[in-house]
């Protein structure tokens, strides 16, 4: 079978031996060799140099690389379509989200998810964008869940919902039965904010540098557990998705007055990619809860 040519010679290319190779793929070595051997004659080209003490790819097999890793990937997508169950009643589906997203869209949406298909797998992961999109174009992930910035040319993105960030702060700020503050007021506020690497750090400092705003910032950390437990426990205050709020009685969000800070959250699948029949329920329900939160 092809199939099985490709997956012996991308082992082969990946561990630089026929003997390691064959270990990998609990096969004989002879037997590996044969398939490659097969595969160089249909091919009418030598793919590996097995001349020195490790095999490498000729020029013909470097090229002959790049499309049996597209080969590879399309078959993996077919086994699945194959395989895949349109009335729900098994399969498996991976998603990832940017880390904002775990703080108040992951859990109703796998609530709801796992109420309506209880018997599908589903892998969750919490990762930056750009990772999210690499691993997405490489067939490693389902469904990504992230902002609507600029993507890779072979990325799809579908309207989710629209974030709106506020001043969050705990029952022992002065400002916790505030319903709006002016933006100026800002630079009164001790902060703690999310790090540098993520992107909300990020449009939180271009929002402030467009209107002139310079906020105290007394602390910083990369997880947003750790800021909301600083916020909860001090008078410091922050600045998160609104929505937030909406899983812990003791945070208030405080509108930003009159320029709210907004970005827009998509759905992100790889262009072409096979609508699994896990995945249209993922797309359609996260649309749906999405709708209900922006109704809360």
């Amino acid at each position: 079978m092809l199939a099985r040519h490709i997956q012996y010679f991308l082992a082969v290319a990946q561990h630089h031996s026929f003997t390691r190779a064959a270990a990998a793929l609990h096969v004989s070595q002879p037997a590996l060799s044969q398939q490659v051997r097969q595969l160089e004659e249909s091919l009418g080209a030598q793919l590996f140099d097995r001349s020195g003490r490790t095999t490498r790819l000729t020029d013909a097999g470097e090229v002959y690389l790049r499309y049996a890793k597209r080969a590879s990937q399309e078959l993996q997508e077919a086994r699945r379509a194959i395989h895949d169950v349109s009335d729900l009643s098994r399969g498996s589906l991976r998603v990832a989200v940017t880390p904002t997203f775990t703080s108040y869209l992951v859990g109703p949406l796998v609530e709801a998810f796992h109420s309506r298909y209880p018997n599908i797998t589903l892998n969750l992961r919490e990762i930056a964008q750009e990772h999210m999109e690499e691993l997405l174009l490489a067939d490693e992930l389902d469904v990504g869940i992230a902002f609507d910035e600029p993507h890779a040319q072979d990325i799809d993105t579908y309207p989710l919902l629209v974030e709106t960030l506020a001043l969050v702060v705990g029952s022992q700020h002065p400002l916790a039965h505030a319903r709006a503050i002016g933006l100026q007021a800002l630079n009164d506020e001790s902060m703690i904010l999310l790090s540098a690497e993520f992107a909300t750090r990020e449009q939180i400092e271009r929002y402030c540098r467009q209107h002139g705003i310079r906020p105290q910032v007394r602390m910083e950390a990369n997880a947003i557990g750790a800021v909301i437990e600083v916020v909860r426990r001090t008078t410091l205050s922050t600045l998160l998705p609104a929505n937030i709020v909406l899983a812990h009685d003791d945070l208030t969000a405080i509108a930003l007055d009159p320029l709210r800070l907004q970005r827009t959250a998509v759905l992100m699948q790889r262009r072409g990619v096979y609508q699994a029949a896990a995945a249209q329920a993922f797309l359609a329900l996260a649309k749906e809860v999405a709708a209900q939160l922006e109704r809360s």
